[in-house]
């Protein structure tokens, strides 16, 4: 069979299979079990084999490159507009295949190993993060009702819980003081997670280059740098300048123009959330101390927070961050503090 490209529609047990020639006439449809993949791809000749960008994708990716295979990932909103009648496995192939054979279709980088192992540490820490801020809620709003309030802060609110349990004039009823230090356990226990991916994190930044030069940027900082490194510091060359890593971090206008009438609108919001939380979360440590220092009230950030609102200028400085990023991984340089919009110093990055 002359095969040129392949369309696979990944599961769990069951993968469905869609081959084309040169002309695109069908000649192959076949549904493979999970150990069967290997050996098939194995005994076929090189050619193109497309995949949607989803679980477990990028494995099968590195396996079908070591066998010499072309592979190419695809966002699946990109694949969805080629599914021809019902959905199903063989029309979902179908579909991955035809979807591969477009000129102008745009393709996801195949992660290394490495990679999905740094974002996994970021997707667990985010989750330990969103779970012990959820477990704080949880324990100042039962507290709440007995009198007792903690001031902000993570810190601040363990303190005042110890000391809350350990106060037996404060008319804490013993069954509410037993449960209370149980929460308190699990908000110790989520903490201490967070910590210690920290500090992973933080010596996984120390061993990068790339990612030591990107701590350099004011606003970025060791769980930022190891997150945009690897994200894109292997696909970095795909962008062509940086406006379009801006925009696949989401950090550009959302157009909707028509009859030659350009309408902007707010940001599109597209791409890596994760990444686009943390560089505007560093873009506003950036805003604060522009606007908390006197000598800096002519610089363009401080310029434009006096013209736009507070979260345009962080939105815009955020895009500025992403340009940076880009021409600093693209060059291999470090960051020419001589033409910073603010001073290197005094500011917590992310």
């Amino acid at each position: 069979m002359d095969i040129t490209t392949i369309g696979v529609d990944l599961a769990k047990r069951v993968f469905a299979v869609h081959g084309v020639d040169r002309q695109g006439n069908t000649v192959l449809k076949k549904t493979l079990r999970r150990d069967q993949v290997i050996p098939f791809f194995t005994k076929l000749s090189s050619c193109t084999v497309a995949m949607e960008a989803c679980g477990s994708a990028h494995f099968w990716a590195r396996k079908l490159q070591s066998l010499h295979h072309q592979v190419k990932l695809i966002a699946p909103q990109f694949v969805k507009p080629y599914v021809k009648g019902n959905k199903h496995d063989a029309a979902d192939a179908a579909a991955v295949c035809e979807a591969a054979s477009r000129p102008s279709m745009r393709f996801v980088a195949i992660k290394s190993e490495t990679s999905q192992a740094v974002l996994a540490q970021h997707r667990v820490r985010s989750g330990f993060v969103k779970a012990r801020t959820a477990q704080a809620n949880q324990l100042r709003g039962l507290l709440a009702e007995f009198g007792i309030t903690a001031p902000l802060g993570v810190n601040a609110l363990i303190d005042e819980v110890k000391g809350a349990i350990a106060d037996e004039s404060n008319g804490l009823p013993s069954l509410m003081r037993g449960l209370t230090q149980r929460l308190l356990s699990h908000l110790l226990v989520l903490d201490r997670h967070v910590q210690e991916i920290d500090l992973q994190l933080r010596t996984l930044a120390k061993d990068s280059e790339a990612c030591r030069r990107l701590e350099e940027v004011p606003g970025i900082g060791p769980i930022t740098s190891t997150a945009l490194v690897a994200s894109v510091g292997d696909q970095i060359h795909q962008f062509k300048n940086g406006r379009q890593l801006a925009a696949f971090l989401g950090l550009v206008p959302k157009q909707c123009s028509s009859g030659g009438k350009e309408r902007l609108q707010g940001i599109s919001k597209r791409g890596d959330v994760y990444l686009r939380q943390l560089l505007v979360h560093g873009a506003r440590a950036v805003l604060g101390h522009t606007l908390r220092k006197p000598e800096r009230a002519g610089s363009w950030l401080s310029r434009l927070a006096l013209r736009r609102n507070t979260n345009v200028a962080a939105i815009a400085q955020a895009n500025k961050m992403a340009r940076v990023v880009w021409a600093m991984l693209t060059r291999n340089e470090g960051f020419r503090s001589d033409i910073a919009a603010v001073p290197v110093g005094n500011i917590r990055p992310a």
